[in-house]
């Protein structure tokens, strides 16, 4: 089909759509609703633009890709594919693809597609099932340690929007994870689960991450093996809503260069969470995910190691986990003891800063002492019991809070030389405090004054209005998921304005065919109705159009004619 008939039919078929497949196809097409299009001819001649089509064909499945091919050999697209292909403006009505359509996927495979053999989804032998429990168990162990390094200080992301080098490493040091290249594809797995969030410069943890740090091991992998299925890329999806053989995974996507990178990266992401075995064998509790059911928790219950409710307090200022600890116990114990090992037995280490950090999140000596009983094997050490007490009792000699009638930040203290030592202090210098009366003023938010002076190691304590202390929570969580933008909105005025430039097509379609022809100083009949009734064909290379006629030299007399164009019945070019 020529370039300009194939724009014609294009425009046709838009232009019996409805809005809402109009506009889901310019937002899978990546159409910008700013365009300048004015009619549907327009909006073709963009969609069959080489560059457009270019960027569509890798988002094409195997089965669509074998379609396109087949139909530019002449065989028409059926089914459900036919209907795909037509919704993305890559083929016509006649089920064929267009002329650029065709020399794209020529340039990218000029030797048809190669053969594949099928895959089928293989349960894994026993010995590997016991490997992918182990994964299992120890990733979902890494990602919570990532998210709890997360909400303490957020993973820096560089422009790519990958981690930073220095993130990397903090995450290695901290035991996270053993490589660096594995912190990228836990994280990377995170991510596109839901449990972080991403701003422009750092990962977060999301609102479902904090909650999923809650939750016990089982149902932690539970609810993250299935957004991974359900974040598979779609060309590894099959039709009942489980994915095809991973074997296959590297030929889904037979336009996209980079297809067999990501084929890999979602393998390992898979063999990872103890979802495939090293090769690429569906685990036995993944078999019914695999074929778009859910998951066996109890064939995957049976192979982890059981958690334990309870630790060995020492007098050292250690608990020791004889077991792996469980989630809702761990994240607990994190928050006023430092670990310091992290493996079947886990090993824990309260200090004066950690008790202190605990308080300043909302425990009081009272609670930190009846949570540590009621978890230990070995009842409450006496040092322990001494660091509790006497952290709790120096902790609240500095308050901090607004000032009502001067919307100042006050701390408050009765201690003169902690008083002259925060006056002083060249590590506050950023929140500015100044003397006023007894109590250091700043013009720094509360917040902010607070945590300046927990960081620079003073006994300091957020209250309300009402002098009472108030907890507060340093970590910083990624905002909800953005709503997704609803394509009939946002191409609501794009959309209005091609349908009002489509009212006359015909005549729509004759002026761009002149405007072409003119652009290339094309010789072209064109057929005139004269006021006789009769036609005339006339042979002109076409020279300018506007004030509603066609200019050109008429070749065969020699002479300059001026064409009315609502005179002009078609326009055909001279091979």
């Amino acid at each position: 089909m020529p370039e300009t008939s194939a724009q014609r039919a294009l425009a046709v078929s838009l232009g019996a759509r409805s809005d809402a497949e109009l506009a889901r196809l310019f937002a899978g097409r990546q159409v910008s609703p700013s365009s300048t299009w004015r009619d549907m001819f327009d909006a073709a001649e963009a969609l069959l633009d080489p560059v457009s089509v270019a960027r569509e064909l890798p988002a094409l499945t195997r089965p669509e890709a074998t379609a396109l091919l087949a139909a530019a050999d002449g065989e028409p697209a059926t089914g459900t594919v036919r209907e795909h292909l037509a919704s993305r403006a890559l083929i016509g009505d006649d089920g064929l693809p267009f002329a650029n359509v065709v020399t794209a996927v020529r340039e990218v495979l000029p030797g048809g597609l190669p053969p594949v053999a099928p895959g089928r989804r293989a349960p894994a032998a026993a010995e590997s099932a016991a490997a992918a429990s182990e994964a299992a168990f120890t990733n979902a162990a890494s990602v919570a340690d990532i998210l709890m390094i997360a909400l303490e200080s957020p993973l820096g992301r560089i422009g790519s929007g990958s981690l930073g080098a220095g993130e990397r490493r903090r995450l290695v040091d901290a035991g996270a994870v053993s490589t660096p290249a594995e912190a990228d594809l836990l994280v990377g797995l995170a991510a596109d689960v839901g449990l972080l969030g991403a701003n422009d410069r750092a990962w977060l943890v999301s609102p479902a991450g904090r909650e999923w740090l809650r939750l016990p091991t089982l149902d932690r992998w539970h609810r993250t093996a299935l957004a991974l299925r359900d974040a598979l890329p779609r060309a590894y999806r099959d039709d009942d809503g489980g994915w095809i053989p991973s074997t296959e995974w590297a030929d889904a996507s037979p336009f996209d260069p980079e297809g067999p990178d990501r084929a890999a990266l979602w393998s390992r992401r898979l063999v990872r969470w103890g979802l495939l075995d090293a090769t690429g064998h569906v685990a036995p509790w993944a078999q019914s995910l695999a074929a778009g059911g859910d998951a066996d928790t109890s064939a995957l219950r049976d192979l982890l190691p059981p958690e334990v409710d309870r630790v060995y307090l020492q007098n050292d200022l250690t608990a020791i986990a004889p077991g792996p600890l469980a989630p809702h116990l761990d994240v607990r114990l994190r928050t006023m003891a430092a670990r310091e090992s992290r493996a079947q037995a886990s090993s824990y280490r309260f200090s004066a800063g950690s008790i202190g950090a605990s308080i300043t999140a909302g425990e009081t000596a009272d609670s930190l002492r009846e949570f540590l009983t009621g978890i230990s094997l070995t009842g409450l050490p006496q040092p322990l019991a001494y660091v509790i007490e006497r952290t709790s009792a120096e902790h609240g000699r500095v308050r901090v809070g607004s000032d009502p009638e001067t919307l100042l930040t006050r701390v408050v203290t009765d201690d003169e030389t902690l008083r002259r030592s925060m006056e002083v202090d060249q590590s506050l210098r950023s929140i500015a405090l100044a003397r006023h009366d007894d109590d250091l003023v700043s013009h720094v938010s509360a917040d902010v004054v607070f945590w300046a002076l927990t960081d620079a190691h003073y006994p300091a304590v957020a209250v309300d209005a009402e002098g009472q202390p108030r907890a507060l929570e340093r970590a910083r969580l990624a905002g909800g998921p953005s709503p997704a933008p609803d394509p009939d909105a946002t191409y609501a005025p794009l959309l209005e304005r091609l349908r009002a430039g489509a009212q006359d097509s015909d005549a729509a379609w004759l002026e761009r065919e002149l405007d072409q022809a003119v652009r290339a100083r094309a010789i072209v009949d064109v057929t005139v109705r004269l006021p006789d009734g009769s036609a005339r064909t006339f042979r002109l290379e076409a020279t300018g159009l506007g004030g509603g006629r066609l200019r050109g030299r008429d070749r065969a007399a020699d002479v300059e004619r001026t064409l009315p164009l609502s005179h002009i019945d078609g326009v055909a070019p001279v091979d």
